[in-house]
């Protein structure tokens, strides 16, 4: 969960439900600045425990890039629906599945960000069909199952919520930090709200929690599979990070010969740690694989 989610859209954002074939999605849709050229759509999909609010402050930054950004609750997560105890409806093809259905509900090809478990997600959603996406950034997302650390403190929230309600995890949570934080539990102060990221916590789905941190726990190693396909890749992660350590992202990068970036003074998720530098990376790359109609500029 990032300790600065802002949970206020851009003013010229829209928040409404995304009808697909697949349900209804929630998500924040930000429009590419007034004055600049289009340049593409980004799809961008949140970590464990987190929600579309990670990816709030890169909206305006790509906008005025050329980028419509449209970030994404996933089947459970926050604003989402999705059942409460049936943990086979998180399974990894079905959340790769509401992927490719989110992107044909926008109608176009799109540049797809995965952050952390997001980044698993997305990469699924790829070795499924890659046709819908123009490139694919593994955001503090690493090759196969998080780290030691991160796996013992997934277990503890599994057998937390056997035996205690979403409101008491929570409560416990604030005295040790949530699972793919590294740091001390959030501040009472800075971009995030305290009130709405409990808010956040309670609506997300405790299957979905259980499933997907199983997942976490358990994720083969997919990079020769993912290194198949013919689309460009992006590494972007913290100078910093205790869920997956960075030789291991350094590493991933060189197999799939994808572009590298290493956020200065950011850790586990760059999005909200350094938006700046990160919303610059993202633009940059994306600027050097346009969609096919689009002039590659001089």
């Amino acid at each position: 969960m990032s300790r600065n989610a802002a949970f206020s859209p851009p003013p010229d954002a829209r928040a409404y439900r995304l009808r697909t074939a697949r349900g209804e999605f929630a998500v924040v849709d930000s429009p590419v600045a007034d004055g600049v050229a289009p340049k593409g759509v980004v799809v961008m999909l949140p970590g464990f425990t987190g929600s579309k609010e990670d990816f709030t402050l890169l909206h305006r930054p790509l906008g005025a890039r050329g980028y419509r950004t449209v970030a994404v609750d996933g089947r459970g997560q926050y604003e989402s629906a999705g059942p409460e105890h049936d943990e086979a409806a998180y399974a990894r093809p079905e959340l790769a599945r509401d992927v490719l259905a989110q992107v044909a509900a926008l109608g176009t090809r799109v540049h797809l960000v995965g952050h952390s478990l997001g980044g698993q997600i997305a990469r699924a959603a790829v070795l499924l069909d890659h046709a819908p996406f123009l490139s694919l950034t593994l955001m503090s997302s690493g090759p196969a199952r998080i780290s030691e650390s991160q796996r013992q403190r997934v277990k503890l929230l599994r057998d937390a919520l056997a035996t205690m309600t979403m409101a008491e995890v929570w409560d416990v949570m604030q005295a040790m930090g949530p699972p793919e934080e590294a740091g001390a539990p959030a501040p009472a102060h800075g971009p995030e709200d305290p009130v709405r990221l409990r808010d956040r916590w309670l609506g997300t789905r405790p299957a979905q929690l259980l499933a997907t941190g199983h997942q976490l726990c358990t994720e083969p190693d997919r990079v020769a599979e993912l290194a198949a396909v013919p689309l460009p890749f992006h590494v972007l992660s913290g100078a910093y990070d205790d869920t997956w350590p960075v030789p291991l992202l350094d590493e991933m990068a060189v197999r799939l010969d994808a572009r590298r970036t290493v956020v200065a003074g950011a850790e586990h998720s760059p999005n909200t740690d350094q938006p700046l530098p990160t919303a610059r990376a993202l633009a940059g790359f994306w600027d050097d694989h346009p969609a096919p109609d689009r002039p590659h500029a001089p």
